[in-house]
């Protein structure tokens, strides 16, 4: 899912007559920030450090995974180092140690943008060029924002409800962890259900993406509400704690939409489950294309500029019919 435009440097090996040999290499592409000089055969690879949270659930699994691979995949044109964290704390100590380490060129992706800012901005020369994933800083301080495009991922989970309910019934939305992600997708899926009056909403509660929680949480909404026709839940490993609160309550008929492409939900889309009618792309797979963009940037010659580029990456709805080009069975998520 590599969306960005990449150029390659060429080079060009000349000989001369008798023993005197010599390598000849042209200009380096110009990809907006000014001709670079190609750099001499003996140049070191890049070091990047890729600085992200652990497996703390399903789509940050993902993360992890889409890293380590393309940290392999990369590895003859950079010396990419992933680092993962526990907790907000632990990547600003991380992020601290890795500026005193001589990198390049940072990607990182948040754990909690207030926490990791600070740092990120107090060691901003230390960094070099710096790519931000997802959920971004507080400040447009990174050389490039990479992220999905969260409010169409609320407007087309709307839709497709709003449509499947005729326009009417009442549902129940399960939100992520508080913060712009979360905050973009629900102001996306309420735009929509502004036009459906007779849906109505009968409750919205914080599942902080945790399949753990939003179990817990689905018991005592559905206790509370007795008649359910369909669940938002903006992130897929809160829909499956919910339907298996739903499965220990005997409720059926109800249905959920989920979101960030987890392989589990994609299958049952595709094998025309209806307890998964549809589901919403957010790929952990973006840390690919941000890792990618990094390397692709740092061959092109760009250094760290005064203004922040904004990358956003399409997501779509994943229904039956294109649910196979969504589903990769090898992936962690």
């Amino acid at each position: 899912m590599d969306l960005m435009k990449t150029r390659l440097l060429s080079w060009g090996v000349a000989a001369l007559a008798g023993l005197a040999m010599f390598a000849c290499n042209p200009p380096a592409t110009d990809t907006g920030g000014g001709t670079a000089p190609a750099p001499e055969a003996n140049t070191p690879k890049p070091k990047i450090a890729v600085s992200i949270p652990t497996a703390t659930h399903g789509w940050t699994a993902g993360v992890v995974y889409w890293a380590n691979e393309t940290a392999k995949e990369l590895g003859g044109d950079a010396d990419i180092t992933v680092v993962t964290s526990e907790t907000a704390s632990d990547q600003a100590k991380k992020l601290e140690t890795l500026a005193t380490q001589g990198y390049d060129a940072l990607v990182i992706l948040s754990f909690e943008p207030d926490v990791v800012t600070p740092i990120v901005k107090a060691n901003r020369d230390s960094f070099g060029y710096i790519v931000s994933v997802d959920r971004g800083l507080t400040e447009p301080i990174a050389d490039v924002w990479m992220r999905g495009d969260n409010k169409k991922f609320g407007h087309e989970a709307a839709t497709f409800m709003a449509e499947k309910l005729g326009g009417k019934g009442s549902i129940l939305v399960f939100r992520g962890i508080a913060g712009p992600v979360d905050d973009d997708r629900v102001a996306g899926f309420q735009e929509v259900m502004k036009g459906f009056p007779d849906i109505k909403i009968l409750d919205m509660q914080h599942g902080d993406w945790s399949r753990d929680k939003s179990f817990t949480l689905a018991q005592n909404l559905l206790v509370k509400h007795p008649k359910v026709d369909a669940i938002w839940a903006a992130d897929d490993d809160m829909a499956l704690g919910i339907e298996k609160a739903l499965q220990e309550a005997g409720r059926k008929g109800v249905w959920l939409v989920g979101g960030g492409g987890m392989k589990d939900v994609v299958k049952r889309v595709m094998d025309g489950d209806e307890m998964y009618p549809a589901t919403v792309t957010y790929s952990p797979m973006m840390i690919a294309d941000a890792i990618k963009r990094c390397v692709a940037d740092l061959k092109a010659g760009k250094t760290k500029g005064s203004t922040q580029v904004d990358e956003v990456l399409p997501v779509e709805l994943v229904k039956p019919d294109n649910a196979k080009d969504h589903y990769f069975p090898d992936a962690a998520y």
